[in-house]
Formats: C-alpha cells, sequence, structure tokens
C-alpha cells in the first residue's frame, strides 16, 4: 500500500460487533480465505462486490470493490498481516473513493471462537480518518458490519448446503461428565422437568430467541425445541426417549436441523450417580452421525459442554 502521512490525523473510537454462525470456525474462517468467498458477503446490504483479490498470507493482498446501488464505487485495499489458522485474522485496509484518493485506514481483526450454536466471530475494526469527507462513513461503521454479518451468516449457510457440496457422514462419539453441588433428584429434575430444564437448554440470552417448546418426558415421548438466532437462521432439536430410570438414566435419539437442513442425528445417554452428600455426578455419552460437512464430534463436544456448564448454573 502507499505510505499516508498520519501526523494529526483524527481517530475514531473502534467499533466492535460480533455474531454467532452455525458452522465449524474451519468453515466460518474459510469464507474469508477466497475471493469467491469474500464477493459473496464483504459489503453492506444493497452493495455489490464485483471484484475482488484475496491472498491469504501474511503480507498477502485483500482487495475488494463495493459497488453502492447507485453506482458509486470505494476500494477496499490492504494486507494480511497476522493469520493464525481458524482463530485469528488481523488485516490492515484503507478505503480509496472512485478517484483513488484514500478516506480512512480501518485497523481490522477477526477472532474465531467455539460457542454454543457453532462459532462465535467477533471483529473490531479502529478508525484513522484520512479525508475528514469522510468521517461519516467510519461513523456508519456499526450498522454496515452488522448487515455484512448478516451477508456472512448467509454464505455459511450457503456453503453448507450447496447442492455441490459433497454429501458426507462423519461418526463420532464423545463422554462427558460433570459434578454438581446439587443432590440427585434436583439433577434429574433439571434434565426431566420442562420449566427447569428451559433455565438451561436454550441458545444465549441477547443471540436467539425461542420460537417453540414442547417436552413429554415418558419413553415414546417426544421433545422439540426450536429457536431463531441473531443471524436469522432457526435451529431446531428433535428428539425421542427410549428408556427412562427416574433418578438413574435417560436414553433419547435426537434430530438437529437448521432451518430445512438436517444437520446430524444422534443417540445420547445420561447417567446420574450420587458423589457425596448433596452431590451428583452427571454422565453424557453421545454417538453421533454428522452430515454433509456442517459438525463434528469435536464441535458437537464443545457445545454439549456449554450446555452443562449452564445446567450447573441454573442449580445454584
Amino acid at each position: 500500500m502507499a505510505k499516508i502521512a498520519e501526523t494529526s490525523l483524527p481517530q475514531m473510537p473502534p467499533v466492535r460487533v460480533s455474531r454467532t454462525l452455525h458452522a465449524p470456525r474451519e468453515l466460518v474462517f474459510q469464507a474469508w480465505s477466497s475471493a469467491d468467498h469474500v464477493k459473496r458477503w464483504f459489503a453492506p446490504t444493497g452493495y455489490t462486490v464485483p471484484q475482488a483479490t484475496v491472498d491469504m498470507r501474511v503480507g498477502g493482498a485483500f482487495e475488494v470493490l463495493m459497488r453502492a446501488p447507485d453506482g458509486v464505487e470505494h476500494w477496499v485495499r490492504g494486507v494480511f498481516v497476522e493469520i493464525t489458522p481458524n482463530e485469528r485474522l488481523e488485516l490492515d485496509l484503507i478505503v480509496y473513493d472512485d478517484k483513488r484518493n484514500p478516506l480512512f485506514r480501518a485497523m481490522t481483526e477477526a477472532r474465531f471462537a467455539d460457542a454454543l450454536g457453532g462459532t462465535r466471530l467477533e471483529v473490531t475494526q479502529g478508525y484513522l480518518v484520512l479525508d475528514p469527507k469522510a468521517a461519516w462513513m467510519a461513523e456508519g461503521a456499526p450498522e454496515g458490519w452488522s448487515q455484512t454479518l448478516d451477508k456472512l451468516s448467509a454464505e455459511v449457510l450457503r456453503m453448507l448446503t450447496s447442492p455441490e457440496g459433497p454429501r458426507s457422514v462423519v461418526h463420532s462419539a464423545f463422554t462427558l461428565e460433570r459434578t454438581y453441588d446439587a443432590p440427585v433428584e434436583r439433577v434429574y429434575r433439571a434434565l426431566s422437568d420442562e420449566a427447569a430444564k428451559a433455565k438451561w437448554f436454550a441458545g444465549s440470552e441477547g443471540q436467539w430467541r425461542q420460537i417453540e417448546r414442547n417436552m413429554d418426558f415418558c419413553v415414546g415421548g417426544r421433545e422439540r425445541l426450536r429457536g431463531r438466532w441473531e443471524s436469522g437462521v432457526v435451529s431446531t432439536f428433535d428428539a425421542i426417549y427410549h428408556d427412562i430410570v427416574r433418578n438413574e438414566r435417560i436414553v433419547y435419539s435426537y434430530e438437529m436441523w437448521l432451518d430445512e437442513k438436517k444437520i446430524s442425528v444422534s443417540l445420547a445417554t445420561m447417567q446420574i450417580k450420587a458423589a457425596g452428600p448433596a452431590r451428583a455426578t452427571l454422565k453424557v455419552t453421545e454417538q453421533g452421525a454428522f452430515l454433509d460437512g456442517y459438525d463434528d464430534g469435536g464441535s458437537r463436544e464443545r457445545g454439549t459442554g456449554f450446555l452443562l456448564d449452564k445446567l450447573g448454573a441454573s442449580l445454584t
């Protein structure tokens, strides 16, 4: 990039936005890694990206041409400063007008972390205004980034559901244990009573809104939970109970869906044992078939771990 004098130029507070994306970290990271992907999402609503260059290596180019609905064009040109695969990206970007005049500099950091529901992406962007007349553009960045992450969510879902994509099944199993400061009966109630389970078996507050919840806790009974994430994607948990021994064991199978896409089929067993006075250990074993690249045993294990920690917090 061309060297630009920055002495006494106005700086603006950084923008921080985050979003839960319903895919493994590897796939969300991949959406930043090629021009084909970036052209579909790296711009606010209504804008298109007719040209892009993405050379994902330290010092490699990241260049995007954004075209507004009225036809006005701006270039974003910069380089990758730091790359930690599936964890962190740092880019040094400059936005130019249609006459190639620099408007503002944007130091951009993206962090990728496992989260309930998939991957939590956090974007931080700091600004150095190079042309005072362009300050309004940086001021509108929070809304612009919110719209851009909506488009990223759609691109990730497209990557998952593309009919051209290969069909696959990954089989995996895992076991998790938690010991709670609560008697066996209270832990069993948190698993078997609809109101008690609603306190912990749900998406994160502010990131997920419940649409439907019902629970018929008996052998042959069904449980169903649907909710809409901040991205607009609807997730569905659809289960049937096969074996119940009060205060000891629960066995059920379940399907997980994202919108109209089935992403996994699993068999789960929950075993409860006393671990001393007023303490109980919960052991969860799951065997899963993860479909068409969405998920794998590691991602589901981490998600289940988040939920078991929420269960523990609900018991206090």
